[in-house]
């Protein structure tokens, strides 16, 4: 379970723009549902974006013309017959605000105002999406997300998070075939912002340390590694002064702990644990260094939450529950005592 507030600071940390002044009163407001927090952050941002100026690129437009403009098509000027209203079709590149990315922005808003939000958001969504009168919708079931971020559009990053989030997370069909707003995102849509959170907090709160997410290599004693899978981390914590390194693994489920059939014993997920160990037993470690691992999950509803320490072979694996449902201020003092294990 996850205060809905604490959302918030979850995209903070993700995102460092939320930190700045436009979005500060966002943390200071009440919201009812996850849908009233994530519209209160797009209004803010979408305001701002306005402000710069909307993303414009150059789009290619197929139309009927009299007077030819760009490359004539002359197969599909043939096939649709308009050389007898003395036209050619033509297709031309347009600088236009009707972006991808624009359009992405567009259908999100035009989705929350069928939210659970309240009158006086949906009147700010509105007064916004006047901006948006040349930007086409698409279809949410076949937004391509792989956007090329570049110095034009770098502004759009968490814009188009948000939009994910809304709509990949929010969205849910019911029985009659119209589409609501749940309260709250799946798992894999949380799952990569708490990810994305650990590492934020870590990197604004803790600059002492060491904060990245480097891919680990294999120790192979002959140097051949083709085939075997990329061992990509979420996060790891260094530290230089006292040579401590700890790599956690960020773990958000419905369920942190597996059943175990036939007497149903609830036991650490096999699979996260071997991975974590490999990550440790495959650091490059310094010869005075010591390397230490992390299971780090986000808390969930069920009775037992893994809170344990183990030796293993020579190193510490960790299995730890971070509770999201309480005051920020205390969820900030459990990731400072991970901090606190390598300083």
């Amino acid at each position: 379970m996850i205060r809905i507030q604490n959302i918030y600071y979850m995209l903070a940390y993700a995102f460092q723009v939320l930190h700045e002044q436009g979005y500060r009163d966002a943390a200071a407001e009440n919201f009812d549902n996850t849908a009233e927090l994530l519209s209160a952050i797009l209004c803010r941002g979408v305001s701002v974006q306005i402000k710069r100026g909307l993303c414009r690129q150059y789009i290619t437009v197929e139309e009927p013309l009299c007077s030819p403009r760009g490359k004539i098509e002359v197969g599909e000027s043939v096939k649709t017959q308009v050389i007898r209203k003395k036209q050619l079709v033509c297709a031309y590149d347009e600088f236009s605000v009707d972006a991808y990315i624009n359009r992405i922005v567009k259908t999100t808003m035009e989705l929350l105002l069928r939210a659970d939000i309240s009158k006086s958001r949906k009147k700010e969504l509105r007064k916004l999406l006047i901006f948006f009168g040349e930007v086409s919708s698409l279809d949410i079931h076949t937004i391509n997300w792989e956007i090329q971020y570049d110095r034009n559009n770098q502004t759009y990053r968490m814009l188009i998070a948000v939009c994910r989030f809304v709509i990949k997370g929010l969205l849910q069909t019911s029985a009659d075939g119209s589409a609501r707003i749940m309260d709250y995102a799946d798992d894999q849509s949380m799952a990569k912002l708490y990810e994305k959170f650990i590492l934020g907090y870590f990197r604004r709160e803790h600059p002492d340390i060491k904060t990245y997410s480097p891919q680990i290599a294999w120790q192979v004693t002959d140097g051949y590694r083709n085939l075997l899978p990329t061992m990509q981390s979420d996060l790891v914590l260094s530290n230089g002064r006292t040579k401590k390194t700890l790599i956690i693994d960020a773990k958000f489920y419905s369920h942190n702990l597996q059943m175990k059939a036939p007497y149903r014993t609830r036991t650490i997920h096999s699979g996260n644990l071997y991975q974590i160990f490999t990550y440790v037993k495959n650091w490059d470690a310094a010869p005075d260094e010591t390397v230490s691992g992390m299971l780090l999950y986000a808390g969930t509803d069920d009775v037992i939450q893994p809170d344990n320490d183990y030796q293993m072979n020579g190193n510490q694996i960790s299995v730890k529950t971070l509770d999201l449902n309480c005051e920020f201020a205390v969820i900030a003092a459990q990731l400072d005592a991970v901090a606190g294990r390598i300083k």
